[in-house]
C-alpha cells in the first residue's frame, strides 16, 4: 500500500475482537427468521447464535460515511473505476432497502466504512494498511473486519484484492458493505446461490428478497 487517499481515518481499535466471516451450510430454503439469524449471528436453522449480534449505534446509523482510503500502486486503474462505481451502487441499494440506515460517500474527512484496494493476490496475506485487524490476515477476494463493544459496532474496514475479477466487483462491494452493517455470515446451499450472502458465488448485484429483509430486520424503522 503505497498510495493513500487524503482521508482522516479515525478507527478506534481498542475494543473487543473483530467478527469472523464464516458460513453456515443449509440443505434447502429456510424461513426469513432463520435466514436473518444465520447472517446476523451464524445461527444454524433453529439453533443458537455462534457469535454476538452487533449493530451500528443508533446515533450513527443515519450518517455512516463510506470511502476508499488506500489504493495500491499495482491495483488496476480500470478495476478502481469499477469499484468506485460499485460503492455508489451499494450505497443506493442500502439506502433504498427500507432499513433505518443512511450511507453517504466520503472523499475527505472521517470514514466509518473504509475500503482498501490492496496489492495482495487471492489467497495471500494483507499488508500495508496500518490496521492490525487487516494486516497479517488472509484474503480470498475481499475481507471485512469489525470491532465492537457489547452489541455496538465501533469500527469496520474492508480490503479488496487486486485479483478481483471485473464481473465480481459490483456484487463483492455490495456484499462487503452490507456485511459491515453487522451481517457478517455467509450461507452455503443450493437454494442460496443467487443470494448476496452466498459463500461460493458472487452473482447478486441487487439487495432483494431475504437479503434485504435481513437488513431491515437488523435496522427496523
Amino acid at each position: 500500500m503505497r498510495r493513500v487517499m487524503p482521508l482522516a481515518l479515525s478507527l478506534a481499535l481498542a475494543a473487543s475482537g473483530a467478527a469472523g466471516q464464516e458460513y453456515v451450510r443449509v440443505p434447502t430454503l429456510i424461513s426469513d427468521e432463520d435466514f436473518y439469524r444465520l447472517v446476523a449471528c451464524a445461527a444454524p436453522p433453529g439453533g443458537a447464535c455462534a457469535k454476538p449480534m452487533i449493530r451500528w449505534p443508533e446515533a450513527r446509523r443515519l450518517r455512516l460515511r463510506v470511502g476508499i482510503v488506500g489504493i495500491a500502486e499495482s491495483f488496476p486503474s480500470y478495476k478502481l473505476d469499477l469499484v468506485d462505481r460499485a460503492i455508489d451502487h451499494a450505497i443506493a441499494e442500502i439506502n433504498g432497502s427500507g432499513a433505518a440506515l443512511f450511507l453517504t460517500r466520503a472523499y475527505e474527512g472521517e470514514v466509518d466504512v473504509p475500503l482498501f484496494l490492496v496489492d495482495t493476490p487471492q489467497g495471500g496475506t494483507i499488508g500495508g494498511t496500518s490496521l492490525s485487524d487487516l494486516d497479517g490476515s488472509e484474503i480470498a477476494i475481499a475481507r471485512v473486519v469489525m470491532r465492537s463493544r457489547g452489541d455496538e459496532i465501533l469500527t469496520t474496514a474492508i480490503a479488496i484484492s487486486q485479483d478481483i475479477r471485473r464481473r465480481e466487483i459490483t456484487s463483492v462491494v455490495l456484499e462487503e458493505i452490507v456485511q459491515a452493517m453487522g451481517l457478517p455470515t455467509d450461507v452455503d446451499g443450493p437454494a442460496y446461490e443467487d443470494s448476496l450472502f452466498s459463500e461460493y458465488r458472487n452473482a447478486a448485484v441487487w439487495l432483494r428478497g431475504q437479503d434485504a429483509a435481513a437488513l431491515r430486520r437488523h435496522y427496523p424503522r
